[in-house]
């Protein structure tokens, strides 16, 4: 049998087609410490540079053997651009990511510049993904991306709570500033199609039902995910923090080609409701198992995943830097180990 490059992999999992094994990938960051002290350089380097975005990306998957590698790291990188601001901790020599310093007090404030993917740091994200696309011509890893969904990336400009407030009081138009949302990351996800992108996740992180009803996220979140999907050729995911249990029917109705929940899931449970014929990817704390868990728990966890049901096993949310590099290799050796049985929904060659 000949092996598979990680780009054949991963591109032939999203088409249901059997692969030799269970990729290891994410629609999250994936970036170490390990990769940015093996640079030289400190973390908040990463963010503003195209090289160090690209080759920090390029060492990690290279150092733990991961099938794909996926920028950017930070969540203001679009919010930046509308004319947000941006705080970089760039003098910080640990890890801090940078965050949003001003968002709007009002959603008649809120503009959305039609250049803003010339803005701010986002033409150096294009060209770290350029560099990526030029690194992995071989094959050498898929190239992926993320955009928040139109309800997190309304709280990056827009407090969520006066968001969820305005829902009782002026239903109307907070739903048609979601509709403004959902076409500026249809507009950046269609970027990074054009870019080349092997797959984007669409991160609605903030909408699982221990925050949102299920019939609020039926009539909220869903119609805006599904217009995103529909506007998107490449593999896509649909991912969602959080508890997902009460909408996981819902969320595979959106049109993505694969979901993503987090360990808050119950993910034989959703195996089940969703039949063996759909993609579905988790569902570990990666916090509580890469950084702070001993080496000894990553092997049966990552096993549990598997016997789950899951076609790909996912960090629930992105990978903390300060990972354990002993922990890391055990979940990328358990995956290798366990992960040449078919799994529901792709088999094996």
């Amino acid at each position: 049998m000949t092996e598979m490059t990680p780009k054949e992999r991963i591109t032939k999992l999203f088409k249901k087609e059997p692969i030799d094994t269970m990729p290891i990938f994410s629609g999250q960051g994936m970036v170490t410490v390990q990769a940015i002290e093996k640079m030289g350089i400190r973390f908040a380097q990463v963010h503003t540079s195209a090289k160090y975005l690209a080759r920090s990306a390029m060492v990690t998957a290279e150092m733990f053997d991961f099938d794909a590698v996926i920028i950017p790291y930070d969540l203001c990188n679009i919010p930046e651009a509308l004319g947000r601001g941006v705080s970089l901790y760039d003098e910080t020599e640990g890890i801090l990511y940078p965050t949003v310093p001003h968002k709007w007090d009002k959603i008649e404030d809120v503009q959305i510049p039609e250049d803003f993917l010339t803005k701010g740091r986002l033409p150096m994200i294009d060209e770290a993904f350029q560099k990526l696309k030029a690194e992995s011509e071989d094959g050498k890893f898929a190239v992926g991306s993320y955009v928040l969904g139109p309800f997190t990336m309304a709280g990056q400009v827009y407090e969520l709570d006066l968001l969820l407030k305005g829902l009782r009081k002026d239903r109307e138009r907070v739903l048609a500033f979601l509709g403004q949302m959902t076409d500026l990351v249809i507009k950046a996800a269609k970027h990074y199609e054009a870019l080349g992108a092997d797959y984007i996740s669409i991160r609605e992180m903030g909408s699982g039902s221990d925050l949102l009803s299920p019939r609020m996220w039926k009539d909220m979140i869903k119609p805006n995910l599904v217009r995103i999907f529909e506007t998107l050729s490449c593999p896509t995911v649909n991912h969602i923090c959080g508890s997902t249990d009460l909408i996981i029917e819902m969320m595979n109705e959106c049109g993505a080609d694969a979901i993503s929940v987090d360990h808050k899931n119950t993910t034989a449970e959703s195996r089940k409701k969703l039949g063996d014929d759909v993609l579905l990817f988790g569902d570990f704390d990666p916090y509580g198992l890469l950084v702070q868990g001993d080496v000894s728990n990553v092997e049966p966890v990552i096993k549990k995943c598997i016997d789950d049901g899951v076609d790909a096993v996912w960090p629930g949310c992105d990978l903390w830097p300060d990972v354990k590099k002993e922990n890391v290799d055990a979940y990328v050796q358990t995956i290798r180990t366990y992960g040449k049985q078919a799994s529901p929904a792709v088999g094996r060659i």
